[in-house]
């Protein structure tokens, strides 16, 4: 009797959105292990994870920044090291201790490239950010399937209308261990205050 084949899927990942999300409206420290295991299998489908790529917004490469700069260095490492694609971009200082490094747009054309070339069954994107609304509906134009994957708390309405459907992120959430300030993985977000890495359109 055949298998049937499994849907490829292709994730894109605004990580300072999903952490932000995390810690600061849950409390939790981000499992990326955990959360690589949920989207590939969610559905209980067969999917297959072609790339799960993360983009991640660097301090700026100044001395008053060199400390948190190397913790982040770690951190993209280790992610490096677990098999996710990081695209990395350096951000810049703003007034009041904290910086903007401004992925969206490396996000939507990568996700737009990559997705006309590879041509994935189903698309992830991983945000609740209104920017990619636009981007979720030209995906669906290529007769790609869009997933977008949040936590209502954080999920826009244009974004929300603009998928094929919601991967409700809450459950998983749930599940993650408490956020702890020193924990590796969550580096420089801490819960009700603003996100040192804020990543603005």
């Amino acid at each position: 009797m055949p298998t049937s084949s499994k849907s490829r899927i292709l994730v894109f990942v605004d990580e300072a959105n999903v952490t932000k999300a995390a810690s600061k409206n849950f409390n939790k420290t981000f499992d990326w292990l955990k959360f690589r295991e949920y989207i590939q299998n969610y559905g209980h489908e067969h999917r297959e994870l072609v790339e799960m790529v993360v983009y991640v917004g660097v301090p700026p490469a100044t001395n008053e920044w060199q400390d948190r700069r190397e913790s982040k260095r770690h951190y993209i490492h280790w992610l490096k090291s677990q098999g996710f694609l990081v695209y990395e971009k350096n951000g810049q200082a703003r007034n009041g201790g904290w910086y903007k490094a401004n992925v969206d747009v490396i996000m939507a054309i990568d996700a737009m490239d990559l997705s006309l070339r590879i041509k994935p069954d189903t698309v992830v994107l991983v945000t609740g950010d209104a920017d990619f609304a636009h981007l979720a509906l030209t995906i669906r134009r290529e007769g790609i399937k869009v997933e977008v994957a949040s936590v209502p708390q954080t999920l826009s309405t244009e974004l929300r209308a603009s998928a094929n459907s919601i991967i409700d992120l809450t459950k998983l959430f749930d599940s993650f261990g408490p956020y702890t300030s020193d924990d590796p993985y969550a580096l420089e977000v801490t819960p009700g205050s603003r996100v040192v890495n804020e990543y603005e359109a």
